[in-house]
């Protein structure tokens, strides 16, 4: 029913810990459904390799950066897609928390959100793990650290190209699916059932604010989305504030 891609970069220590997570969801996923994209890897991956051998690898000599890995989509076979960036470890009720809310509503959804204030990318606030924690759905411009979609809308992601290739790849998806009518949400991250959540802080080991973040070191990270926002806004996307 899912097929769940992982990606590994910096960050190989946590490929453990993210298959854990996967093997304990409350929704089973095979073995043979779970994709690693090694992108370009820095350190010897052999003793990282998962010992299930039906779980399928693909190293990249090259580094694709953020989009290499939204290549995978297109290779599976079930309805359903689940990626997580190497940070993030979700509650095990994450993919059920996904599941019965595309019963009540299609679309994107991840479990950090961003509503954008204006044209640029800050300010912002957040829905989800790592801000509001609603009770209930909430619609947002754009998703991060853990998407949920159906497997059909793999496609959009290259129909054209994004504005750019070094960042912005969650605004980009929601923007490509905005034009086929697909929004995007965060499912309920309720404040006291952390099993829920796409990301349950403190199980990651905080590796979202480690050496290896993109965004440490990059003073023009916000800029540059900031950019990017503008761009997509420039190509017809519709922001939760301005739709």
């Amino acid at each position: 029913m899912i097929s769940v891609i992982l990606n590994v970069y910096k960050r190989p220590y946590s490929l453990e810990d993210q298959i854990k997570m996967i093997k304990a969801q409350s929704v089973e996923v095979k073995s043979e459904n779970i994709h690693i994209w090694y992108n370009l890897p820095e350190n010897e991956m052999e003793q990282y390799l998962p010992d299930d051998e039906k779980i399928k690898t693909y190293e990249c000599n090259y580094n694709t950066k953020f989009y290499g890995r939204f290549t995978l989509p297109l290779l599976c076979k079930t309805p359903y897609i689940a990626m997580f960036d190497d940070d993030t470890i979700a509650g095990k009720d994450w993919f059920k928390n996904c599941l019965n809310t595309l019963e009540i509503q299609d679309g994107i959804l991840g479990g950090s959100g961003v509503v954008l204030q204006g044209n640029n990318y800050v300010p912002n606030y957040k829905v989800g793990w790592n801000g509001v924690h609603s009770e209930k759905i909430e619609e947002v411009d754009l998703v991060g650290h853990a998407w949920f979609f159906k497997q059909e809308y793999a496609k959009f992601m290259w129909e054209e190209n994004p504005p750019s290739w070094d960042n912005g790849e969650d605004m980009f998806l929601s923007y490509v699916a905005q034009k086929h009518g697909i929004k995007t949400f965060v499912p309920p991250h309720p404040e006291r059932n952390q099993e829920l959540w796409g990301n349950v802080p403190g199980r990651d080991k905080n590796m979202g604010n480690d050496a290896a973040a993109s965004w440490l070191g990059n003073t023009g990270h916000y800029a540059e989305r900031s950019v990017i926002v503008n761009e997509l806004i420039n190509r017809g996307w519709k922001t939760v504030k301005n739709g």
